[in-house]
């Protein structure tokens, strides 16, 4: 493939058994294929999205002394704001250009599964702006509806039960994340190579992606070619992750993607919601992934093994904790 492919999932709401498998095998393409796809038909209206970004701009739009009232590297959890420089998604190259929000369930601390698992689980930081947090958790439920459909899809693709993913994400661990990636200082040296995020992939089972207007996001295809994901108008994108990758013993990819440095003077805003399921869950290879005498690539590994793992050699403030 050298586009990303675009997919109507408007029937996964319909009760027609036919257009919906027909949808479900475009998934399962894309997913072997790529590992990325736009999706259409999701339901999130395109006023609910602005209002989202513009949600984003005021929130990064804060003063710094505000934002650092509830700077992620003073949470137990992984919730709050991150500077600029904080993350290093490529480890052979220099630091990320953006700064991050991140939230997920907001679980009072008493609750047992905090204390089963303090790491991933327990309060978000907020901070000041009016109504940020409401309109936080709407958006993450919304997400959360159509990810979940995927994930039924996807089950239903890999001659599943209907509810294999989901099954694990009573009290999930997936994150709504807000980037901004402004423009860098006058005196910074930038060329073709430099990168406002570098190559990663992502952690959990799915990530659906809304970007702005500006552009900027690569995928690497199955020729290691990185090819343009731009814009498309009220479209999400769609990714595999590392624990899907694992699920499926790679039939679906977990595939390496990255951010273009804006142009001068412009930012770019962007938000990931990542889909996680459960801490304890365990991962293993599905079986109907196996061809006959092929083994799992893979050891088995709960989320939150994983999760952890990944957040203690990409943060740099983890190297303090971890």
């Amino acid at each position: 493939m050298q586009t990303v492919p675009l997919i109507d999932i408007s029937p996964l709401n319909s009760n027609d058994e036919q257009a919906y498998l027909s949808v479900a095998k475009k998934i399962d393409h894309a997913c072997r294929e790529m590992g990325f796809f736009y999706i259409t038909g999701h339901g999130i209206s395109s006023e609910q999205m602005k209002s989202m970004f513009d949600l984003a701009q005021r929130f990064f739009d804060q003063p710094e002394n505000i934002k650092q009232k509830i700077l992620i590297a003073n949470s137990s959890n992984h919730r709050g704001w991150g500077t600029k420089g904080s993350e290093q998604l490529d480890p052979g190259q220099p630091q990320d250009w953006k700064e991050t929000f991140d939230m997920a369930l907001d679980i009072h601390p008493e609750h047992p599964i905090v204390k089963a698992c303090p790491q991933l689980y327990g309060p978000n930081q907020y901070g000041e702006l009016e109504g940020f947090a409401q309109q936080m958790n709407q958006h993450y439920g919304l997400l959360m509806a159509v990810s979940k459909r995927l994930l039924k899809a996807m089950a239903i693709a890999l001659k599943q039960p209907d509810d294999f993913f989901n099954q694990y994400f009573d009290d999930h661990i997936s994150v709504l994340r807000l980037l901004h990636y402004p423009p860098r200082p006058a005196n910074a040296i930038v060329d073709a190579q430099t990168k406002a995020a570098g190559a990663h992939t992502d952690y959990g089972c799915i990530t659906l992606l809304a970007q702005d207007d500006i552009g900027g996001l690569e995928v690497c295809n199955a020729q290691n070619e990185w090819i343009a994901a731009p814009p498309i108008k009220n479209t999400i994108v769609v990714n595999i992750g590392d624990l899907m990758q694992r699920w499926t013993n790679d039939q679906y990819r977990s595939t390496a993607h990255r951010v273009a440095s804006p142009p001068s003077e412009t930012h770019r805003y962007s938000m990931p919601f990542f889909v996680e399921p459960r801490f304890d869950s365990e991962v293993r290879c599905i079986e109907s992934c196996l061809s006959d005498g092929e083994k799992p690539k893979y050891k088995m590994i709960t989320s939150g093994d994983w999760i952890m793992s990944r957040f203690n050699a990409t943060y740099a403030y983890r190297t303090k904790t971890s």
